[in-house]
């Protein structure tokens, strides 16, 4: 089973029904985040969110997200959680001209998150932000309108994406059913 944060993104219920072809998914609120709660999953997909993290106070969804440096299972970061991963590592975040389009999307390094896609891909875009690549963390894929499009932890299952794979096609899709296997697969071990 996985647990999907609901950030506030009107894209959720894409996630979720992607989600639902492989195994079961339990939609959480943002201010419903229990940790231990949270252990009881395959792993944890944070959504996207109409926030602007640099036009805020990011502090009150930093400490909602504190636990991701202790979370051992698999975890899956998409635009708003994306960045919030990030930052809970020390990455820097920075406005960007608002990006709305299909992009192609350059897979830098090989991971099991991108396996079937071919080295450029194109996703969906729909931020104003990005994020640079935290210390302990691998950047996997860039694109021409920002460099962090992908990124894993050096040793945790934890990945960011900037992008939407939800709302990207077969494409993304598979991305998130590969996320879906990983979290299945690193619980049986």
């Amino acid at each position: 089973m996985i647990a999907l944060i609901n950030c506030g993104s009107n894209k959720v219920r894409d996630i979720s029904r992607i989600i639902e072809r492989s195994t079961t998914v339990q939609i959480i609120g943002l201010h419903d985040i229990n940790y231990k709660v949270l252990n009881q999953y395959n792993g944890v997909v944070i959504s996207g969110a109409p926030i602007l993290l640099t036009e805020i106070n990011p502090l009150p969804y930093m400490n909602s997200f504190e636990w991701v440096k202790g979370y051992s299972k698999p975890i899956l970061g998409i635009c708003f959680g994306h960045q919030i991963l990030g930052l809970q590592y020390g990455a820097q975040i920075t406005p960007m001209a608002e990006d709305r389009q299909l992009h192609e999307i350059i897979l830098k390094k090989k991971d099991p998150l991108f396996d079937g896609l071919a080295q450029k891909v194109f996703m969906q875009e729909d931020h104003c932000e990005h994020i640079t690549v935290p210390k302990g963390f691998n950047l996997l894929a860039s694109s021409k309108s920002c460099n962090n499009e992908a990124m894993k932890h050096k040793k945790k299952p934890h990945y960011g994406v900037q992008f939407h794979p939800e709302v990207s096609s077969s494409g993304g899709e598979l991305l998130i059913n590969n996320f879906v296997v990983l979290a299945l697969k690193e619980s049986k071990c």
